[in-house]
C-alpha cells in the first residue's frame, strides 16, 4: 500500500468548498471515471461511476470542512483505495490537501502500488487544479 498526498491553495473558503464539493463534482474533477449515478445513503453518499468498461462504486462520508470517499466492493481498478480531502482557512482562501491511499493487490506490490501511486498522483492534482481554477 502507498500513500499520496498534494496540496493547493484555492480561492475559496472552507464553506464556499463545503457547498462546491459534491461527490459527483470530485469523481469529475479527477478526470478519470465518468459519474453514472449518485445516490444518498445513510453515511453520505455512493457514486457509481464507469471508464473503460469498468464499474466502480465510491462511497462519500462528509467530514468537518472536507471529505472522505473510498472505492467500495471487487470492481475497479485498485484492491484498495481511500482519500480524505480536507481544507483549512488561509489567506483569504483554503489550504485544499488530497491525501490518498492505494493498493492494486497484485503481486510484486513494491512495483504495482507505486504505479498505483503515480496514477493516484495525477488524479489528485487533476482534481486540484480544476478546484483552483472553478474558484480563480
Amino acid at each position: 500500500m502507498r500513500e499520496v498526498e498534494r496540496t493547493r491553495f484555492v480561492a475559496a473558503t472552507p464553506a464556499e468548498l463545503d457547498r462546491a464539493l459534491a461527490p459527483a463534482t470530485v469523481i469529475d474533477h479527477e478526470g478519470t471515471f465518468e459519474v453514472v449515478s449518485t445516490e444518498a445513503t445513510d453515511d453520505g453518499h455512493r457514486v457509481v461511476a464507469r471508464a473503460g468498461g469498468v464499474e466502480v462504486v465510491f462511497a462519500f462520508t462528509a467530514r468537518e470542512h472536507g471529505v472522505r470517499y473510498r472505492q467500495v466492493g471487487e470492481q475497479g481498478p485498485f484492491e484498495s483505495m481511500e482519500t480524505t480531502l480536507t481544507y483549512e482557512p488561509r489567506d483569504h482562501g483554503s489550504e485544499v490537501t488530497a491525501r490518498s491511499t492505494v493498493s492494486l493487490g497484485l503481486p510484486l506490490p513494491g512495483v504495482t502500488d507505486r504505479v498505483a501511486a503515480w496514477k493516484r498522483s495525477g488524479e489528485l492534482d487533476r482534481l486540484l487544479d480544476a478546484l483552483a481554477t472553478a474558484h480563480d
